[in-house]
């Protein structure tokens, strides 16, 4: 079985995001770039699944800026097969909309032929929690999201999911689609020696021209803003007290 892992190279999650003074976007000027911590999560799973025996190859797959091979390097050294880079955007600060990159990542797996594709929920810097449904959408497959546990068995997929009112256990027939949530696992380190190797490791290069897919954006951000700062809190003495003031602010 191939499964099929896109990530996604954004800024580290360590980092305090910093907004352009003319609020035309976010400052991505010297700033640490790391792989979306939900992809890394999924590249992870892929690569349990290989260990298990239940993975012949894992492939990762990154659609953007040509920085985006560092993030493909890093998923290589955490034990991924081989890599394949789609250049669809020169402009580190223009961001690929879901539905192209899922137009993109459809050409990829018609080329691809895996078994199985498993993506992050979402990339923490735009949350459009999107990418994953409408691939699954475009390929008519079944699809798991928010995984908080996997398991493959022949052709099929157990996926427990987080949702709303606590865990929810579904199967799905393969091919399919899983998008990873927080708890499905912890990541490991790349070690040095899997660094070097990884460097050795194939990384193909292509364009979003090479599949046929415009990736020209179809939204505008009008304006990106600072969240507003917080109001400073008090301190109350007693539980009566405390219950008083939630009364007058209309939380109870």
């Amino acid at each position: 079985m191939k499964v099929l892992v896109p990530v996604k190279r954004v800024i580290d999650y360590n980092v305090k995001v910093r907004v352009k003074a003319d609020g035309s976007g976010v400052d991505l000027a010297n700033v640490k770039m790391s792989m979306n911590p939900f992809d890394e999560i999924a590249v992870e799973e892929a690569i349990r699944l290989k260990e298990a025996g239940k993975a012949d190859e894992v492939v990762v797959v990154s659609i953007g800026v040509k920085q985006s091979q560092e993030t493909l390097r890093t998923a290589l050294a955490m034990g991924a097969d081989r890599a394949i880079l789609v250049n669809a955007a020169d402009d580190v600060h223009q961001d690929i909309e879901p539905l192209a990159v899922a137009k993109i990542l459809k050409a990829v797996v018609d080329e691809e032929q895996p078994q199985l594709v498993i993506a992050g929920k979402q990339a923490i810097d735009n949350d459009m929690n999107a990418t994953g449904q409408m691939l699954a959408a475009l390929l008519g497959w079944g699809q798991a999201t928010f995984a908080s546990e996997v398991d493959v068995d022949g052709d099929a997929a157990t996926v427990t999911r987080e949702v709303d009112g606590g865990l929810q256990t579904i199967k799905v027939n393969l091919p399919a689609i899983i998008t990873a949530d927080l708890r499905l696992n912890e990541p490991r380190y790349a070690s040095l020696p899997n660094i070097m190797k990884a460097k050795k490791k194939p990384l193909d290069e292509k364009t979003a021209a090479d599949y046929g897919v415009d990736t020209t954006p179809r939204l505008e951000v009008v304006k990106t803003g600072e969240p507003a700062e917080r109001a400073a809190g008090i301190m109350v003495g007693s539980v009566d007290e405390l219950v008083a003031k939630l009364k007058e602010a209309g939380a109870v």
